[in-house]
Parts: C-alpha cells; structure tokens; sequence
C-alpha cells in the first residue's frame, strides 16, 4: 500500500514538471517587439515651462510671458450667501456652484472669513478646504 502512494505522488510531480515546462515553452514565444513606424510624429500632453529669472531687473521675454500666462489657471471665491456657500469663479458673474452646505457647518473665526470671501487658485483648493471642515 505504501508502495502505490509512492507512485501516484512520482506520477503528480511529473505531471506538474512537465505541465510546467510546456507552459513556459508556450508563453515565451508570444512575446514580440515591434519597431516603430518610421516618419510618425506621436503627439505629446506637455506643459510650459516656467522659467524663474535669475535677474530681477530682468524683463521676461515674450514666450517666457506665453508659457507664464498658460500655466496660470482660473482663481475661485468661496463665498457665504443667504447662509450657504458658493463658489464663483474669477471674472465671472455668474454661479459656478451652489454647495448647499450651510455656513453654520463651520466654526465662528472661518464664518466670518466665509462672509467676506475666500480666494482659491483651484477648483481642488476648495474642494480640501470645505472637506477639511464637512467630514
């Protein structure tokens, strides 16, 4: 009995080996690489640099001021009205987002800098700030 034991675990090691090594042999042949097709320009998401000048009496040229005025994004105000908060954004009249989270949410020192405004550079600025104070 003993000896029929010892066979079937030979035979199961075998078998996996062998599954195994013709797993391997199989897998590696389908890896290949391509080459690149000639005379294609692949377009690219790039952002401006934004050089720091070394002089400050130094003027920016043109294309420093192009690159500046590119990364520049809207600003946001954050702002309390009839008791809720809004968000309006720069330059623009109208409502950008009503949050329907009440004023009274937040503690008294942040009331009342919500009753006069606060800018954002970002959108996500306001987000973390109003999560900071809501969660």
């Amino acid at each position: 009995m003993k000896n029929w034991y010892g066979i079937c675990f030979l035979t199961a090691m075998i078998a996996l080996l062998l599954g195994f090594t013709v797993g391997i042999g199989l897998g590696g042949k389908h890896i290949r690489v391509e080459d690149a097709v000639p005379d294609t320009v692949y377009e690219t998401e790039t952002i401006p640099e934004v050089r720091i000048a070394i002089d400050p009496e130094a003027t920016p040229s043109e294309a420093e001021e192009a690159a500046a005025a590119a990364v520049r994004t809207e600003r946001f105000f954050l702002v309390s009205e009839t008791g809720y908060l809004l968000v309006f954004t720069e330059g623009k009249k109208d409502e950008c987002l009503q949050t329907h989270i009440p004023i009274t949410d937040f503690p008294e020192e942040e009331q009342e800098k919500l009753r006069q405004g606060i800018w954002f550079d970002s959108m996500l600025d306001v987000f973390f700030y109003l999560e900071s104070y809501t969660s």
